[in-house]
């Protein structure tokens, strides 16, 4: 019998992760936008996830401290490029199923990825959503913005237990023995999740991720890029990517593309809404999908 089936008109998902994240970042998620009646589909992107890699120091017990801030990444070679590549790729597979545009979705360091993917295939993006991500300005490598003025009080940078330009990666050990180091991760990325849920968590999260997609700037025109409907939730308790960062991101972007603004949504939320919000943030990616 001959499959009569035909792809549902409810707009599809494609769900970036962000960086030492992978795909399991939407696990609660995707469920619950299928019971919008959305398909949606999250991938490992190279480096994150099935597809990491791990400093050998970073797996032993007891920890050597120095020798893990001294070893090469065996990710430093993986770019910019292996991460838009792929998921143009899965893009790709998701229209061969019929759908013509999706909803591009993207987390924290993701935004780089969903800006680039955007730019190469405007006419694929129904909606752009920047999930408390980096949503750069064109030709500015997101790198520059760790530091700004509006992203005081970021907790990331100190976490970092190696020196990036000597190892190849942004390295932060998930598996030290030091509490206050451990208590200080859980805040930077989770501080709005129970201990039990932050424990399966964190054994999840990676080690190392690649310098070179934070350093590469991605280049982005008014004509494609900004002639996508995007958006942006705001995470008010975030302390990776603060608020004022996020409201900057916004505001350069509407400044861009004065034509097309970007459509703010707000979370009272740590960095991580998809674990501390699953509910209320596939309720708002579906009405997104929907307007």
């Amino acid at each position: 019998m001959s499959d009569t089936r035909q792809p549902s008109s409810a707009l599809p998902f494609l769900l970036v992760h962000g960086a030492w994240h992978g795909a399991w970042t939407y696990e609660r998620i995707i469920p619950l936008l299928a019971a919008r009646g959305h398909a949606a589909v999250a991938c490992d992107l190279p480096a994150h996830g099935l597809n990491a890699r791990f400093p050998a120091t970073y797996l032993e017990q007891p920890q050597r401290p120095a020798k893990l801030a001294t070893e090469t990444s065996p990710l430093a070679g993986v770019t910019l490029n292996d991460y838009v590549d792929a998921t143009l790729a899965t893009l790709q597979r998701l229209r061969g199923l019929g759908h013509e545009k999706v909803v591009l979705v993207a987390h924290s360091m993701g935004g780089i990825v969903a800006s680039a993917v955007t730019e190469r295939a405007p006419e694929a993006i129904a909606h752009l959503v920047y999930l408390t991500a980096f949503m750069p300005e064109s030709g500015v490598p997101a790198v520059s913005y760790i530091d700004a003025p509006e992203n005081e009080g970021q907790r990331v940078g100190g976490l970092f237990v190696a020196d990036p330009s000597a190892v190849g990666a942004l390295r932060i050990n998930h598996r030290s023995a030091d509490e206050a180091y451990r208590a200080a991760n859980k805040a930077a990325f989770y501080g709005d999740v129970d201990d039990i849920a932050y424990a399966a968590v964190a054994n999840l999260l990676t080690p190392d991720v690649p310098v070179a997609p934070f350093a590469t700037p991605v280049a982005t025109t008014a004509a494609r890029w900004g002639a996508v409907p995007r958006h942006y939730i705001r995470c008010l308790q975030d302390q990776a990517i603060r608020p004022a960062l996020q409201q900057r991101f916004i505001a350069a972007a509407d400044a861009f593309v004065p034509a097309n603004p970007t459509r703010v949504h707000t979370l009272d939320a740590s960095h991580s809404p998809f674990m501390s919000q699953p509910q209320a943030l596939a309720a708002l990616l579906a009405d997104i999908a929907e307007s």
